[in-house]
């Protein structure tokens, strides 16, 4: 069944989400994260959100709307393809998260259909602390693999010059079912390896965002002095499957110009061990 683009610029009721420090410190430990930004209390600051939980607090807005019977999305055969996501204010414990959705793309691919959401998060006081734009895939063939990537499953394009950041990550064999308990998705193919291999994969696979994440590490880490609040914007394709025990590498380029406000702009990818794209077209906004 093909999805109702009646459904295109539908707005969903907002979602809620209370934020607190024991939700914050899980996030940040299921992504090897130790920023003590994250962790203690008594950094200078307090303790603030990843900028990642921002995925945390705009689920139960993503998942209300790809499971609205009106869109007819089979959620056995969605790949989540793309993420973009902006950062204004620093997300802290206390705040009282509102997320809304709406669909704003329903278009043909050539395996299947791209299904767009873009999702508002504001604070307790009506302030804007970020905007998420989730982009899914919904497969046309019902034999098709999970594991091919439909249109997204293409060569990173070549980067001129040598990476200015170049880290490996190791991700743990135990990290999908402590992402699952920090985020909220606990969608079987990221925790039961038979569902996962009725999907066409050969394991379980870490979620997409939770690679996203380990990547944002890096890119604060490496980019923004540790210092996360300077992270304004990070966008990414998924191509492959990362898989519990894969060792990851994150390879960073400057852009040729700088964004607005004085933000650096940054392209990246990450590369599995046997050299293949599982983040391509990457981008950071980096504060001064």
């Amino acid at each position: 069944m093909p999805l109702n683009h009646a459904c295109l610029g539908k707005s969903y009721p907002p979602q809620r989400t209370m934020v607190t420090r024991e939700a914050i410190e899980k996030f940040a430990r299921a992504c090897n994260d130790p920023n003590p930004r994250y962790l203690d209390c008594n950094s200078p600051g307090g303790i603030i959100a990843p900028p990642l939980f921002s995925s945390v607090v705009s689920w139960t807005a993503v998942i209300g709307a790809m499971t609205d019977a009106d869109l007819g999305a089979d959620l056995l055969r969605l790949l989540h393809v793309a993420q973009d996501m902006e950062f204004f204010a620093p997300i802290v414990p206390g705040d009282v998260i509102t997320a809304a959705a709406r669909i704003t793309a329903i278009e043909p691919a050539t395996s299947g259909e791209i299904v767009a959401l873009s999702i508002n998060l504001c604070d307790q006081s009506v302030r804007e602390t970020g905007r998420v734009i989730f982009t899914a895939l919904i497969r046309g063939g019902r034999n098709r693999s999970a594991s091919s990537g439909g249109d997204r499953d293409r060569s990173a394009p070549a980067h001129a010059g040598e990476a200015l950041v170049n880290v490996a990550q190791t991700v743990d064999t135990d990290q999908t079912m402590r992402y699952a308990e920090a985020s909220g998705d606990y969608n079987p193919i990221h925790l039961d390896a038979n569902v996962a291999k009725m999907a066409g994969l050969k394991g379980i696979v870490v979620h997409g965002l939770c690679t996203m994440a380990l990547t944002a590490k890096v890119l604060v880490d490496e980019l923004a002095g540790g210092d996360s609040t300077r992270l304004k914007r990070i966008a990414v394709r998924f191509s492959r499957p990362v898989f519990p025990g894969d060792t990851i590498r994150t390879k960073v380029w400057s852009a040729a110009a700088n964004g607005r406000d004085g933000r650096r702009i940054y392209s990246y990818e990450t590369l599995n061990g046997q050299g293949r794209s599982v983040i391509r077209d990457g981008i950071a906004e980096i504060a001064p």
